[in-house]
């Protein structure tokens, strides 16, 4: 197995535990952002169009500076299913391999928080990067878990 798909891998159960520990809702749907990114936008639109292909929804590019001051092209490839373990990995091995083929990167993934308590104001980073690439601000009662 690819190493990067195990890495991943190996954060979707923590990531899972965390959500469900906090109380997130373990029978809803969740809206899965898998983040990618690239210097190269046609790369980055290549995958985009292959993963529409596949299912999946893709969100408008946006432009972000790395550590570097490198402009970088980001992404998030999107679906609704449940918190499933063995579902999320496979989606994880699929986009990855779907990255690597057309060059671009893959960030690891992200949803947000479900359930009675999802409109508090505590922010929680339930994530399998350890800094936050996409950099957005959510203004929505819905707690972005990345």
């Amino acid at each position: 197995m690819n190493s990067k798909i195990a890495l991943e891998q190996q954060e979707t159960e923590n990531i899972i535990d965390e959500l469900l520990a906090d109380g997130s809702d373990p029978d809803a749907f969740y809206l899965i952002e898998h983040h990618l990114s690239s210097p190269d936008f046609d790369k980055l639109e290549k995958v985009a169009v292959e993963a529409f292909k596949l299912g999946y929804e893709a969100t408008d590019p946006e432009e972000f500076l790395d550590e570097n001051d490198n402009t970088l092209i980001c992404c998030d490839i999107v679906s609704e299913v449940p918190l499933d373990a063995k579902l999320i990995n496979a989606q994880i091995a699929q986009l990855i391999e779907l990255a690597e083929k057309f060059g671009v990167n893959y960030d690891g993934w992200g949803t947000y928080f479900e359930g009675e308590d999802d409109a508090s104001d505590d922010e929680y980073d339930y994530s399998d990067d350890d800094e936050d690439i996409d950099g957005e601000d959510y203004d929505s009662d819905d707690e972005q878990i990345h």
